[in-house]
């Protein structure tokens, strides 16, 4: 199913709308520091039990623990054994992916286009991993790096890759067993072959997470009267006379798209997240680092999730 866009810019070419992009990513930098502070405000960062010198904290001691794992110190005055727990110190690795393609260079009902978006929260969730001392990579274009550096890496890597992203990494690329994967798009292909690219990556062991970016108008399609569409990528018009004849079908097979996606994802134990770009997008990033991080489950106890972007392609 090709999904067609309201023509912002009929006929606008790809290289143009690239070098529009690219004079932006600086300030879009910046824009994805403010949002990684904000979120990281609320974070205890990405914090796991394993081997390592740093202690993280204790619990109970559970049946299978070793008795060399006691802290008797800490036990001598409860009636219970406790055990010291450490954190992990490997570096795990996250391949990030954005989608760059023309289809992402719309904006309608939300003041941020979806590719500015997608920059913004790939380059945040960069920028939250690498201070927890994960690697990050670009599936093809960037090799997993780890420190501050990452991110001036990522929009180096990113500029050299304009004109335009595809919509998904190469799934020939090797990502390595148990690194993830995170997928900022607009999942705007057919279904079958997004099935088809989410498998052929999952089969190398990789966990996935997709962000579905979309902007409220290609939802809603809230046009009336006579309205030209343009897919920027094929080329193909379309000119409706009544464009509000058209809403009904348009929206009940953009939800059936939307939620193939969502169950093709999880088909492979994958995390799909949608997010809308009349959103702020601290919105989109706290939940999803909250479910790298392990920590989400702990934080929606509490109610503190409540209003943002959720796993299994709903919006909370």
């Amino acid at each position: 199913m090709s999904i067609a866009h309201k023509a912002r810019t009929p006929g606008l070419a790809h290289e143009e709308a690239s070098q529009e992009l690219a004079s932006k990513l600086p300030a879009l930098l910046v824009e994805a520091r403010r949002v990684a502070a904000t979120v990281a405000q609320g974070t205890h960062g990405r914090r796991r039990a394993g081997p390592g010198d740093t202690f993280w904290q204790y619990r109970s001691f559970a049946a299978g623990d070793s008795a060399s794992l006691i802290d008797w110190r800490r036990s001598a005055g409860s009636s219970h054994l406790f055990v010291r727990e450490r954190e992990w110190e490997a570096a795990h690795t996250v391949w990030i992916w954005i989608d760059l393609s023309l289809s992402m260079n719309f904006r309608d009902l939300a003041q941020a286009q979806k590719d500015e978006r997608a920059i913004v929260l790939g380059l945040a969730l960069a920028l939250l991993l690498s201070d927890a001392g994960e690697r990050v990579g670009i599936p093809g274009l960037m090799e997993p790096k780890a420190g501050h550096s990452t991110t001036s890496l990522m929009i180096e890597a990113l500029a050299r890759s304009l004109p335009g992203l595809k919509s998904l990494p190469d799934p020939r690329s090797r990502f390595g067993r148990h690194s993830e994967l995170v997928i900022f798009s607009d999942f705007l292909e057919p279904a079958p072959a997004l099935a088809a690219a989410f498998g052929a990556i999952a089969r190398q062991g990789v966990r996935g997470h997709i962000v579905h970016i979309l902007d409220p108008a290609e939802e809603s399609l809230p046009y009336s009267g006579r309205i030209e569409f343009f897919d920027g990528e094929s080329g193909t018009r379309y000119l409706a006379e009544r464009a509000e004849n058209e809403q009904p079908e348009y929206v009940r097979r953009f939800a059936a798209h939307k939620a193939a996606v969502a169950s093709h994802a999880m088909a492979l134990g994958w995390t799909p997240f949608v997010h809308h770009t009349d959103r702020p997008a601290v919105e989109a990033l706290l939940p999803l680092f909250m479910h790298l991080s392990g920590l989400e489950k702990a934080y929606r106890a509490k109610g503190m999730l409540k209003g943002q972007a959720s796993p299994g392609g709903a919006q909370a």
